[in-house]
C-alpha cells in the first residue's frame, strides 16, 4: 500500500495519525534560545505558556533535508511513498522534501498542499482513504490537485500581537487594532494568505465566517460528504461553538468535522486565541 507522509504543520490529531499509519516528519521551533520538535518535545499547551512569556516571537524551522531523506529510506521497502506538505508560499519545507527525494533516489511523490493546519491535514486523510482503496498514486494525486482548488480557508486572528512582534505590523497599528477591537479574517489563495475582512468584535467576526461558509455552500450538492476542520490557539470554546453553528445550519454530521489545537509552527503566526476553518 503507498505510504502518506506529512510534517507537523498539517496538525493532525494523534489517534488520526496512528488510525490511519501516517508518517509525520516534524518541523522545528526556536523560543528563548531553546530549541523544540514540533509536537514532539513540547506539546502545544507547554508552547502556548512559554509563547505567552516571551517578548519576541518563537522562529519555526522546516525539517532538514537528512530527517526527510530518513524518512523516505525507512519507508521504501513498504513501497510507493506520497509526501503532502504545507504550502509552498507558507514554508520550505516542500521544497526541502524534494531535494530529499532527489537526493535519495527513493520513489516519493511530493505534494504541494497550498495549506497548512488542518486543511493539509484533510488532504492528508483523503490520500490515506484512497490509498486503503488500493487507489494508485497517480490517480491520488490527481483526486487530490482538484480537491486543494476547490478547498475554502479562512484564518481569524483574535489579535495582531504576533503579527507586531514578528514585524508585519507597526506596534503602533497593533495598539490601535486591540483598542478599536478588531479581529482580521484572512482566506487562502493557491496556497498563500490574503485578507479578506477587518471585523470590530469576536462574535460579529465569528457570525462573519459562517455568512462566507454559506455563499460558498450555496447549492453545493457534496455537503454530506465534505469534511470539515477547525484548528485553533487556544480556544476549543469558540471552535467548539462555532462548530456547533455550522453543523446546525448546513446539516452536518458530527463524524464530518475535526477539531485540534494548533501545533506551535501555525500557532506561531496565528497568536492566541487564532483559528482556521478548512472545507
Amino acid at each position: 500500500m503507498i505510504q502518506v507522509i506529512t510534517d507537523s504543520a498539517a496538525d493532525l490529531p494523534a489517534e488520526i495519525v496512528k488510525k490511519y499509519n501516517i508518517t509525520v516528519v516534524p518541523l522545528t521551533v526556536h523560543i528563548d534560545g531553546e530549541e523544540y520538535t514540533d509536537g514532539v518535545d513540547i506539546s502545544s499547551q507547554e508552547f502556548y505558556k512559554k509563547m505567552a512569556k516571551s517578548k519576541e516571537l518563537p522562529k519555526t524551522s522546516q525539517p532538514s533535508v537528512a530527517s526527510f531523506i530518513k524518512v523516505f529510506q525507512e519507508l521504501e521497502s513498504k513501497g510507493e511513498q506520497l509526501c503532502i506538505n504545507i504550502s509552498s508560499k507558507l514554508s520550505g519545507t516542500y521544497q526541502t522534501a524534494c531535494l530529499a527525494q532527489k537526493l535519495s533516489g527513493v520513489n516519493v511523490a511530493v505534494f504541494d498542499s497550498w495549506s497548512a493546519t488542518l486543511g493539509q491535514g484533510l488532504q492528508v486523510i483523503k490520500a490515506a482513504l484512497l490509498a486503503e482503496k488500493g487507489m494508485s498514486r497517480e490517480h491520488i494525486i490527481q483526486i487530490l490537485t482538484e480537491y486543494k482548488k476547490g478547498m475554502t480557508h479562512y484564518v481569524l486572528l483574535d489579535t495582531l500581537e504576533n503579527v507586531v512582534k514578528g514585524g508585519r505590523l507597526s506596534k503602533f497599528q497593533g495598539t490601535l487594532a486591540k483598542l478599536l477591537n478588531i479581529k482580521v479574517l484572512l482566506t487562502g489563495v493557491e496556497g498563500a494568505l490574503i485578507i479578506l475582512d477587518k471585523i470590530h468584535g469576536r462574535k460579529k467576526a465569528l457570525q462573519r465566517i459562517i455568512d462566507r461558509m454559506g455563499e460558498k455552500l450555496q447549492g453545493a450538492k457534496d455537503i454530506p460528504t465534505k469534511l470539515f476542520s477547525i484548528s485553533h490557539f487556544n480556544n476549543l470554546k469558540d471552535a467548539e461553538m462555532l462548530k456547533s453553528q455550522i453543523m446546525k445550519k448546513f446539516d452536518i454530521k458530527d463524524e464530518q468535522f475535526i477539531i485540534n489545537e494548533m501545533g506551535a509552527t501555525i500557532a506561531t503566526y496565528a497568536g492566541e486565541g487564532g483559528m482556521v476553518i478548512s472545507f
